[in-house]
């Protein structure tokens, strides 16, 4: 009896042991997915571009194909270098993840270049004259391209806000679960987002009540202004949370002079507040300094790609098709 009872009692603990290990692997997923906010946003912000002029009935299956992409990139490419990096190049980490903050800086800056400095592309475009379902795929292959970068960069950030020390499986299962709550946010809110217009003209035409109808029509007004402040709310994330990312991995890699300058700013102003607004306060100086050094440090990255790496790649591809070799 008493054998009975020890092996219940070790039962037990293993299942506490098991319980709270779920708890934390939760939790750090939730923290972990938190930081990649800046790249979560944009892809949201993305996307719906993906299924501008199809027709209704094709927009959800259009966004349920690029979602399932996303799921193929994070769980099946993504998640597998994810380990091997901890594994073997732990100190790989931080250099991919200046990479990849560099890329959204470049990205974020570019698009308020091209705000204000608007200009009107003669090509790049898919063809009018495509047959829709090639149309389709075209666009579908595009963005689950779009997708990977944006992917491997919330990849790489969740990687980066987990403990170390971990056991291989909580990181595989912490990144598994911050791969698909991301995917299922972010593609669950782009079809909420496409469909909106139809659910207002819906509600618009068929409405019995007055009020009803009204609602529909304020939706179809509502949703181009909520579609532009999505785009700067992204670009805004992209910027901050690159900016964050640069001057964090500086600081790794031994030069911390801007990222201190940043936290004893944000200090500094803190103590001008109320407790109650100490933290907000912190955290809303250090994003806007991030942000400022992440534009800026976007801003210069433009000419070094146009001008620099683009054509370079593009002398490289070259010479490597089988046209340059007749």
């Amino acid at each position: 009896m008493s054998g009975l009872l020890a092996l219940l009692d070790d039962v037990a603990g293993i299942a506490k042991v098991a319980a709270a290990s779920i708890d934390d692997i939760a939790g750090q997923a939730a923290k972990a997915g938190a930081k990649a906010a800046g790249a979560v946003i944009d892809d949201a912000a993305v996307t719906p571009k993906y299924v501008h002029g199809f027709a209704p009935a094709r927009e959800l299956p259009i966004v349920g194909k690029i979602a399932l992409g996303s799921i193929k990139n994070k769980l099946l490419i993504l998640l597998p270098a994810a380990l091997l990096l901890t594994t073997f190049a732990p100190w790989l980490i931080t250099p991919l993840l200046m990479l990849g903050g560099s890329y959204l800086c470049f990205e974020g800056a570019e698009k308020i270049w091209h705000v204000l400095h608007p200009h009107h592309p003669s090509g790049g475009e898919a063809p009018k004259d495509l047959p829709s379902a090639h149309l389709e795929a075209s666009k579908i292959k595009g963005a689950v391209k779009t997708d990977f970068i944006l992917s491997a960069e919330i990849m790489t950030i969740a990687l980066s806000a987990l403990p170390e020390g971990d056991p291989l499986w909580i990181v595989a299962i912490t990144l598994a679960l911050v791969g698909i709550g991301i995917t299922a946010v972010v593609y669950g809110g782009v079809a909420v987002i496409v469909k909106a217009d139809d659910v207002g003209l819906w509600l618009a035409e068929v409405g019995k009540l007055g009020v009803t109808r009204a609602l529909g029509r304020g939706i179809v007004r509502f949703m181009p202004w909520f579609m532009k402040a999505l785009m700067i709310v992204g670009t805004a994330a992209m910027i901050w949370v690159g900016g964050n990312i640069i001057l964090h991995g500086l600081a790794e890699l031994g030069w911390p002079v801007a990222y201190d300058w940043v936290h004893h700013q944000a200090q500094a102003v803190g103590h001008m507040v109320p407790e109650a607004w100490l933290g907000l306060t912190e955290w809303a100086v250090t994003a806007f300094f991030d942000g400022i050094f992440g534009l800026v440090y976007g801003l210069v990255l433009i000419p070094l790609m146009t001008m620099i790496l683009a054509p370079l790649f593009g002398l490289f591809s070259k010479s490597k098709s089988p046209e340059a070799d007749h």
